[in-house]
């Protein structure tokens, strides 16, 4: 632990990556959509870019074990290589995503909020504590395992008034979107959280992780888990409601 160290070009590749991508979205894939849309399309295109590779990222990274650590990993065990490679991706990510909102979306509070979070998140147990990277990739993993719907959903959403096929799609999907992100934000990740609570609790990280990291975390993590549970069942009270609608007009 100490100063942050920026030792290899990955954080600006991927940083380069993803503007990238934003500027392709932006101005190619949604150049004939109208303003407000295409801005916030943009951002799901560099989500959709993030949210699976980052997955397979991580459990890759879980799954290699270095010949410096043979043990299992605990929450407390030190970044890998592979461990901070997928940190910077998402920091890139997260960094590229939040001057979006800035820029087009500054009254965005809550999305604000979560990207610099989620930051100071990734960002100090990267560069600053360079421990605890194995909860957060797994975090990372249930975070973003439902990406790739959730990403199809809310473009399809934006078209589905002008184009029927986009309503098809946004209301074939929406079920098991829903249903697959309450199992995995609403019931595996807060058992997983409870999980890290515990293992910090009782001090079983010793001295690899300070007090102001974890507990930072922890405020962040849980946070989060809750406005996800929210989120999703504001969606599923009006997603009931529409097939309610739909019945009587049937």
């Amino acid at each position: 632990m100490g100063i942050p160290s920026f030792q290899t070009l990955t954080l600006p590749t991927f940083i380069f990556f993803f503007v990238s991508s934003y500027l392709l979205a932006y101005f190619r894939i949604f150049h004939n959509w109208d303003p407000k849309h295409r801005a916030e399309a943009s951002s799901c295109f560099i989500s959709l870019t993030h949210g699976t590779t980052a997955v397979f990222m991580a459990i890759h990274a879980l799954t290699t074990h270095t010949t410096k650590s043979p043990s299992p990993p605990t929450f407390s065990s030190p970044n890998t290589f592979l461990h901070n490679t997928v940190l910077e991706f998402s920091i890139s990510y997260f960094s590229i995503d939040l001057l979006h909102y800035l820029i087009f979306f500054p009254n965005d509070t809550l999305f604000i909020l979560h990207h610099l979070a989620t930051l100071y998140v990734f960002f100090t147990c990267r560069f600053i504590v360079q421990h605890g990277s194995f909860a957060l990739l797994v975090l990372l993993i249930l975070a973003e395992i439902t990406s790739f719907c959730q990403n199809v959903r809310t473009l399809a959403g934006y078209r589905k008034a002008d184009l029927p096929v986009a309503g098809k799609v946004f209301d074939l999907i929406s079920l098991p979107f829903f249903a697959f992100y309450t199992i995995v934000r609403g019931i595996i990740g807060p058992l997983f959280v409870y999980k890290m609570g515990v293992f910090y609790i009782n001090q079983m990280a010793g001295d690899s992780i300070p007090v102001w990291a974890w507990v930072s975390w922890m405020i962040v993590i849980v946070t989060a888990i809750l406005i996800s549970i929210v989120w999703v069942f504001d969606h599923w009270i009006d997603w009931f409601k529409r097939r309610k609608a739909m019945n009587k007009l049937a």
